[in-house]
């Protein structure tokens, strides 16, 4: 058996970043409340196929890159965010990735306990040891994903989006205002 030299980013980073508008980024501090959504065949590296699933299913091969729960956080702080998408103008820092990572887990565990879960960094421009779900083409590299994703054990009626709440994460993270850096244009 060949040893892959792909190398899986699963050490959380100190800080995550989790933009949005205000009222969701206050109610993701106050009640520890984040959507889940269905990734989609879009989300991902479409060149990839067949993709591979998601850890720790084994690395069997299969076409079906659909039918997970994710969410998504950036690594990075991008204050300019605001400028590409108007509607996100605020963004949940989270000081102690360790402990919500855990907090997150724990509670999808609850409502939805015949699942799997994981997180790790999403892979850009080459396949990730987890699949498909994990990789995107290189053009997006500056986004600098964290993704946590949920795949049930059996496979199950389509997905549908659900709300999570871990509880007041005030301890953990502090909510910070985007404002773009101001550039000059003088008239010629």
């Amino acid at each position: 058996m060949a040893v892959s030299e792909t190398r899986l980013d699963s050490l959380r980073p100190v800080t995550l970043y989790y933009y949005g508008e205000r009222m969701a980024i206050e109610r993701a501090q106050r009640l520890g409340e984040f959507r889940l959504r269905p990734n989609s065949i879009d989300d991902t590296l479409s060149s990839l196929s067949p993709a591979r699933t998601i850890l720790p299913f084994r690395a069997q091969e299969t076409a079906v890159v659909g039918g997970f729960l994710t969410m998504s956080l950036s690594t990075v702080w991008d204050e300019n965010l605001s400028l590409i998408a108007p509607e996100i103008t605020h963004c949940l820092v989270i000081n102690n990735s360790e402990q919500f990572g855990e907090r997150v887990h724990r509670a999808v565990q609850k409502i939805l306990p015949q699942w799997a879960g994981i997180d790790a960094a999403i892979a850009y421009g080459k396949p990730s040891p987890l699949g498909a779900v994990f990789t995107k083409a290189a053009h997006f590299a500056a986004q600098k994903e964290w993704l946590f994703a949920w795949r049930p054990i059996h496979l199950s009626l389509p997905l549908q989006p659900i709300v999570v709440q871990i509880g007041c994460i005030d301890t953990l993270s502090a909510v910070r205002t985007l404002v773009p850096a101001v550039t000059n244009h003088t008239a010629l």
